[in-house]
């Protein structure tokens, strides 16, 4: 329904009465909030750009999201990381370290690291590309709603993200670079029919934190933990490509994340989240919400991915394929039916 109404004039978009889906998961609701968030990034081709503020659509939008926020804070609570918490920058940093620390299962990057295919490589990447090929992007909604030397932080660590201002070197470019070394499609959006709900989850939480300034303490919250975890899971990434493609050039996008992220978890620490404290203390309660709801949701998405492969199966929807370099023009596809700007 709502790929259908974005093809036609902006306008009136009907309420859903009801919803089915898992809002952690569900493949259609993540689907939906994808599409619309993806109206404040890049946009869609042949789609009217006065569809991004049609009251109605973001009415849809905020019935879609209130959803998904809801199961994240239930299962944040179980944590001790409900929205909200009063604490000061030690005690923040005290809890955002013990959630990190908690276990989560079997490790995605150790198996890739030691049994990973190059079938099961390709599919990883796919699932990665929706995020990876505009990393960083979310985060910098929070830039003009910092101040002080979160913001200062936060500029910095988005430099490195984006490659120094130097092209080709940020990092969506260079996740670019690993697909198309693989074969794939690095297009925006090329591969969104393919992958399921738990992985399109990853990429709507930092979309859904981005664009309210409400939740601007669990973005800074999100983005910690990313810079806080990085450097093992990336090294065993980076050998994993080695490994089965036995070239350095594609591990490229995880080396540069293994050097960077180690100055950037002081960063993350020191800086953003003691900087936030300083100058936005009403923020800082939502900090630890942001870990959790992030360690919630790559949880759920490598337990996909793990528990499919266990099962000798594939990880993409309905036993799909991802679109190569020599594939079909992106945006003929049979669900989404958007193609990216």
């Amino acid at each position: 329904m709502l790929c259908a109404r974005l093809r036609t004039a902006p306008g009136r978009v009907p309420r859903c009465v009801r919803l089915l889906d898992d809002p952690l998961v569900g493949d259609d609701l993540h689907l939906a909030l994808h599409i619309c968030y993806g109206l404040h990034y890049d946009g869609f081709a042949g789609v009217d750009e006065a569809w991004e503020w049609e009251p109605s659509l973001l009415r849809l939008r905020a019935e879609v999201e209130g959803l998904f926020v809801a199961s994240l804070a239930a299962e944040a609570e179980d944590d001790g990381a409900s929205p909200g918490r009063s604490l000061d920058a030690s005690a923040t940093v005290a809890l955002v370290r013990r959630l990190l620390s908690q276990p989560s299962g079997p490790s995605l990057s150790s198996f890739m690291a030691d049994h990973g295919t190059m079938e099961q490589l390709r599919e990883f990447v796919v699932h990665r590309s929706i995020y990876q090929r505009k990393e960083a992007d979310g985060h910098t909604w929070a830039i003009p709603r910092l101040r002080g030397r979160a913001k200062s932080a936060l500029v910095a660590l988005q430099a490195d993200e984006y490659g120094g201002g130097i092209p080709g070197q940020s990092h969506a470019e260079l996740f670019a670079t690993t697909m198309r070394m693989l074969d794939l499609d690095p297009a925006p959006g090329a591969h969104i029919d393919v992958v399921p709900g738990s992985t399109l989850a990853t990429d709507n939480l930092v979309s859904y934190f981005g664009l309210h300034r409400r939740w601007r303490g669990a973005l800074v919250g999100h983005l910690a933990a990313f810079e806080m975890t990085s450097v093992l899971p990336m090294s065993r990434y980076a050998a994993a490509v080695r490994r089965i493609l036995g070239s350095g050039a594609a591990a490229e996008f995880y080396d540069v994340h293994v050097t960077a992220d180690v100055v950037h978890e002081v960063m993350a620490t020191d800086e953003l989240i003691v900087g936030l404290a300083e100058s936005d203390p009403e923020a800082l309660g939502d900090v630890p919400f942001g870990v959790a709801a992030l360690v919630g949701a790559e949880g759920r998405f490598s337990a996909h991915l793990l528990n499919c492969w266990a099962n000798d199966t594939t990880s993409l929807r309905d036993g799909a394929t991802p679109t190569e370099l020599s594939g079909d023009p992106i945006g003929q596809d049979a669900s989404c039916e958007l193609s990216l700007v």
